[in-house]
């Protein structure tokens, strides 16, 4: 492998081991960024809880539907859970549908099924300081894994817009977006993402013991050459 490949996935690793408590690195492969996000493995957990206190058509028979895919979930059949999932998901249109497609969504995305995980991502209309954004950023991993890296910078700034000015979420997803713009090579957009995290969120570099600097510095080089 050529030197610059072992340079940028050398970087890649070493994001992956300074931000541990968010991210894990769960595979590689040559010229291919792989992402996976705490948060985002934490919205299944955060969504098994919510209480739909909204009566919709059918939402009864959609609600008894996610219960027994939830019920799945939680007992380790994860095959049997996407299946209900995304029968939920296609079958309905209400707020548990809504839930069932962000499920389906993950779990494919886990099976490193990133075009149908991205179809059923889509169909979760969600808000929120967590969920709204992180949903957003999923598609934008399942983009990376693909490597079609624009259209992962796309919903890497539509997960930054959402989280606004959350000093540990916001910080995460331009951190991506900058590895992303990394291997694009635009050196100079990947600078100016790194300083914001370094001038704005404190908190985040200090935390996570994130070497904001070095991988400045490195920028600042290449973005000079």
């Amino acid at each position: 492998m050529a030197k610059k490949e072992n340079e940028t996935r050398t970087s890649i690793d070493e994001l992956n081991e300074s931000l541990s408590g968010i991210e894990k690195k769960v595979e590689e492969n040559k010229k291919m960024i792989v992402w996976v996000v705490g948060a985002i493995v934490a919205i299944a957990v955060i969504i098994l809880g919510y209480v739909y206190l909204i009566q919709e058509p059918n939402f009864e028979n959609a609600k008894e539907e996610i219960a027994k895919a939830d019920a799945n979930l939680s007992l380790g059949q994860d095959s049997i859970a996407l299946n209900e999932y995304m029968a939920v998901a296609d079958n309905y249109s209400n707020v548990a549908a809504n839930r069932a497609g962000l499920n389906a969504g993950i779990i494919l995305f886990q099976q490193g099924k990133y075009e149908e995980a991205i179809n059923y991502i889509k169909k979760f209309d969600g808000e929120g300081a967590l969920v709204g954004p992180a949903s957003q950023s999923l598609i934008g991993d399942c983009y990376v894994n693909l490597q079609k890296y624009d259209e992962a910078v796309n919903y890497f700034d539509k997960a930054i817009k959402l989280a606004g000015d959350n000093e540990y979420y916001t910080p995460l997803f331009i951190l991506k977006k900058a590895t992303v713009l990394r291997e694009q090579k635009k050196y100079a957009e990947e600078l100016a993402a790194l300083e914001i995290i370094k001038d704005k969120y404190p908190n985040f570099v200090a935390g996570y013991r994130v070497d904001v600097n070095k991988y400045i510095e490195r920028a600042k080089v290449q973005a000079a050459k």
